[in-house]
């Protein structure tokens, strides 16, 4: 009798244990947000949100308004849709509201690499160091070098101003990458006097080989993200990790010449703090796909829309050529490439602003902090809600602000200017007649806010400084619509489109 009444209360309790981790008991407390946990036990809202996060949100918003709490993959999801309140949730201490939880679990899933508590003060140190000031004037001077390696070494060959087609998301991205790369991670150490050439071929070689397997990686990124990737892309997936750990592996990268500080020290610091070096390897995989996976794609959507606003693309290619006429650089027949400098990078107001504008049309991150202990949320109408311990609160900029037409005229257009002003400074955005802080967030905010935008955004805008400077460019079918984004990657920076658009280019002179 004994015996059975310790099963029978094992199995109540494993089943009472069972309902509550299917969310079946949680009920909306005094002063939470509202509560919408779905039809489907644990699972709540996965299948919609993971098939559409925007369009799920918007729903979500019109049913509940700026702040509701939902049921995701066994998680609870507060998400906050009033921009005036991103500021308090940035903001907040590491105590209450931490956004490396997150963070932690997605790179481990992806990347292999298990975050250490020297980690994120690695990262911010060398970022400030390499990323920023007097570092950031060095890298950009190495990324100018293998831009020229890449994409101007043939304007000297004496080819005649002959069309070339190609692939402009393939193309963007593959350029934008590889420069990056050889820039951050080191170039091909030349094997005896007068094989230079020799080197910087290699370098264009294996780059491109590494391009080529970083893209098959990047395709599963998504899936692999939300863990449901099926056996097969499973399998390939981790192939694909085993090779970056091994070609990006600390001692293949050390020897290298010319390899940043950025890299050098932060796996230093990281073997200094007892990271062992397979962890290591696992590292530089991840500070590869943080730094190039977003800058290509945000450069192919910058050209497209410039290629599809005639007046954006004199306007800025104008700039461009005036600020090189001023360094005493003037591209034409016979001259030089231009040699792009960060201060001549400092002097394009009208390209920051497209640049700032594209980003806003497709860069999409999910900002994610997790709840340590009860928080106080208070809302622009005045609504006080509390964030319960345990969960997660979210930010979705794309639809809060970007997207926003309460803060962004016709939000749904490219305006090449909307951020500047005539006289080259920055226009500020109101909403309800108050001032916004936050009206685009590409980069993330506060604490949590991209170490690497500044070179991120200098990468970038040197691309975009090249190729209008050196080439004329125009889509092959000028009517082409812009293509459709690939929603299964909201939340995960900037958008890729569905399929590629063809353009040409030329030397200009």
């Amino acid at each position: 009798m004994v015996l059975w009444v310790i099963l029978l209360c094992t199995l109540v309790s494993s089943l009472l244990g069972g309902l509550y981790v299917l969310g079946v008991f949680r009920r909306r407390r005094p002063n939470e947000p509202p509560l919408d946990k779905g039809t489907i036990p644990w699972l709540g809202y996965l299948l919609e949100f993971r098939k559409n996060s925007s369009e799920f949100l918007k729903r979500m918003q019109r049913k509940h308004g700026d702040v509701f709490t939902v049921l995701i993959g066994g998680c609870y999801f507060t998400f906050v849709m009033d921009p005036f309140c991103f500021g308090t949730i940035v903001k907040e201490s590491r105590s209450k509201l931490d956004f490396r939880t997150n963070a932690a679990q997605l790179v481990l899933q992806v990347f292999g690499y298990k975050p250490t508590e020297a980690t994120h003060s690695v990262v911010h140190a060398s970022s400030t160091k390499h990323l920023m000031g007097d570092g950031l004037t060095v890298l950009t001077q190495a990324t100018m070098e293998n831009f020229r390696k890449l994409l101007l070494f043939n304007l000297s060959s004496g080819e005649k101003r002959v069309w070339q087609e190609e692939k402009l998301f393939h193309y963007c991205y593959n350029i934008v990458f590889r420069a990056g790369y050889l820039a951050l991670y080191g170039t091909e150490p030349p094997r005896g006097a007068g094989n230079k050439e020799k080197a910087e071929e290699q370098d264009r070689l294996h780059s491109n080989q590494l391009f080529q397997e970083f893209r098959k990686y990047d395709r599963l990124f998504p899936r692999l993200a939300f863990a449901l990737l099926p056996p097969k892309d499973k399998r390939e997936a981790e192939r694909l990790k085993r090779h970056f750990w091994n070609m990006l592996s600390v001692k293949k990268v050390w020897q290298k010449d010319n390899i940043s500080g950025w890299i050098s020290d932060q796996d230093q610091l990281l073997a200094q703090n007892g990271v062992p070096e397979y962890m290591r390897d696992r590292f530089m995989f991840m500070l590869l796909w943080a730094s190039q996976g977003n800058t290509g794609p945000t450069a192919f959507w910058l050209l497209l829309y410039l290629l599809k606003h005639p007046e954006a693309l004199k306007a800025v290619r104008d700039e461009v050529d005036k600020v090189s006429r001023e360094s005493g650089q003037e591209v034409k027949a016979g001259s030089p490439a231009v040699t792009v400098t960060r201060d001549m990078l400092n002097q394009t107001p009208l390209l920051d602003s497209a640049l700032e504008e594209t980003l806003r049309l497709v860069a999409a991150p999910m900002l994610v902090r997790a709840v340590l202990e009860d928080t106080c949320l208070r809302t622009s109408s005045g609504t006080e809600f509390t964030l319960r311990k345990g969960d997660r609160v979210a930010l979705f900029p794309h639809i809060s602000v970007q997207m926003n037409p309460e803060i962004h005229e016709e939000p749904h257009k490219f305006k090449y200017d909307r951020f500047v002003n005539p006289d080259g400074t920055r226009k500020e955005f109101y909403r309800n007649g108050k001032k916004l802080k936050f009206v685009n967030m590409p980069w993330g905010a506060g604490v949590s806010t991209c170490p690497g935008r500044f070179f991120a955004t200098t990468e970038m805008k040197l691309f975009v400084f090249l190729m209008l400077s050196h080439f004329d460019m125009e889509l092959v079918n000028k009517e082409e619509e812009i293509p459709a984004i690939d929603i299964s990657r909201w939340g995960f920076g900037t958008m890729q489109p569905i399929h590629d658009v063809w353009f040409r280019y030329r030397p200009r002179f």
